[in-house]
């Protein structure tokens, strides 16, 4: 169970006393708070520290339950462990600082002053990275596009997903950021536009293609709660660009860097995150309540802690340089083991991953889904089966059911519907 212990209650008054000590020395050249020197509103912070998803709530397969105690069903998910709580300072110049990251952000996709964000604050890709090139904003010149890792660790798993919402008006919605802090836009429907068109811009480019062989950039969508890979250039029939919103970031340039070592005992540590990984997968795919009691039940190399870890987790292992059709791997570093499939289009291609995160809804069914990552080629029904979002996308499939009842996927690009999802487990080092 969840517990509120001693540790976590220090951590939040330290937070709070962090918070405080860099607004007052805003105004100084530097200061040194938790032996980290605070100099421009930057901490300085190396390493890939992964940010919380702040999912507090607990989900069986369709809703929101109770608070599971050990041995129950559905116990071992996301909110029953805690990590690096989200702590952002607001400079009040524009920017926010993460306290946890070491990164710097810009607060707004609207960087014109006139105090609203407006559609027209979309850049296409070419646009976003020739803006970050020269942009000069709240007295740095040092700001950059950041990449998907720097990008996916503003993302909160407190959002509801909008899909299948109608109405009009969005005041009611939840996206999946931290709204106290970032300003966010969901998409303009007066324009033709979907309510989930609130897709952000980064550099990392898929290193194979998409859909019609189209050059493609990965992007975190902060409405729907995704990562999915978006054309840089026009599709055919289409005349213009895809638009997207964009954070600018400077700070931490090791952030999203990993640091292996394989421990010989058929585990991997990650010494940027502090965390263990099984060099092997669970070798078969299963439902998302056998996987949180998989993962609870599992005893290996002199360790009983072992879980399943929670999307941003995973993500961190993600290796996106590589992919099945370019590397002939899965995308992830070759320290991993992964175990092949044959997928949709009947190809050898290698598996999602369960998380233990759930993709809430706005709905009442609000719990139905979890996330997962393609680690191969994120399968999609357009005509007939391609890899429509690429290996590394973040995505969500029912956590009970018959994927048979899917036989041309689900969603706009067709997303191919598994449910029996792997399982790759994660302990925490300290």
């Amino acid at each position: 169970m969840k517990q509120i212990t001693i540790k976590k209650i220090e951590t939040t008054l330290l937070s709070i006393v962090i918070m405080l000590l860099v607004s007052a020395a805003s105004c100084e050249n530097d200061t040194i708070i938790n032996n980290n020197i605070i100099y421009d509103n930057l901490p300085n912070i190396t390493g890939y520290p992964i940010v919380s998803t702040n999912q507090i709530n607990f989900y069986n397969n369709l809703s929101e339950i109770s608070t599971p105690e050990t041995g129950d069903s559905f116990f071992g998910q996301d909110a029953q462990y805690s990590s690096n709580e989200l702590l952002y300072v607001d400079n009040g110049d524009g920017t926010i600082t993460d306290m946890v990251t070491g990164l710097m952000w810009s607060q707004s996709p609207d960087l014109d002053d006139d105090g609203d964000i407006d559609y027209d604050d979309k850049l296409s890709y070419s646009e976003a990275v020739a803006f970050a090139s020269s942009l000069n904003f709240a007295g740095h010149s040092d700001w950059r596009l950041p990449n998907i890792k720097e990008q996916y660790s503003l993302i909160i798993f407190s959002g509801k997903d909008p899909s299948g919402y109608e109405a009009s008006s969005t005041s009611g919605l939840i996206p999946f950021i931290d709204t106290n802090y970032f300003d966010f836009n969901y998409g303009d429907m007066s324009a033709g536009e979907r309510i989930i068109d609130a897709q952000f811009a980064t550099t990392t480019l898929y290193v194979s293609t998409t859909m019609m062989d189209a050059e493609t950039m990965f992007g975190v969508n902060f409405a729907d709660g995704r990562i999915k890979g978006y054309p840089t250039e026009p599709m055919p029939g289409q005349s213009v660009d895809k638009q997207f919103y964009v954070y600018f970031v400077r700070g931490n340039s090791t952030y999203g860097v990993n640091n292996y070592t394989n421990n010989g005992n058929g585990t991997i540590t990650d010494n940027a995150t502090g965390l263990m990984w099984m060099q092997n997968d669970n070798g078969e795919g299963i439902i998302w309540e056998n996987a949180l009691s998989y993962a609870e039940n599992f005893e290996f190399a002199g360790y009983s802690d072992w879980r399943l870890p929670d999307i941003k987790e995973l993500q961190s292992i993600v290796d996106y340089t590589r992919s099945p059709e370019t590397t002939s791997s899965a995308a992830i570093d070759p320290l991993f083991i992964c175990t092949q499939i044959t997928n949709e289009a009947g190809e050898t291609d290698y598996p999602y991953y369960w998380s233990g995160t759930t993709h809430a809804n706005w709905s009442t069914v609000s719990g139905g889904n979890a996330t997962y990552i393609s680690f191969g080629k994120a399968m999609g029904y357009m005509d007939e089966w391609l890899d429509v979002h690429g290996a590394g996308a973040q995505r969500s499939d029912p956590k009970t059911g018959d994927p048979s009842d899917f036989p041309t996927g689900h969603g706009p690009q067709g997303d191919a519907i598994r449910i029996f999802n792997y399982v790759r487990l994660v302990r925490n080092m300290n």
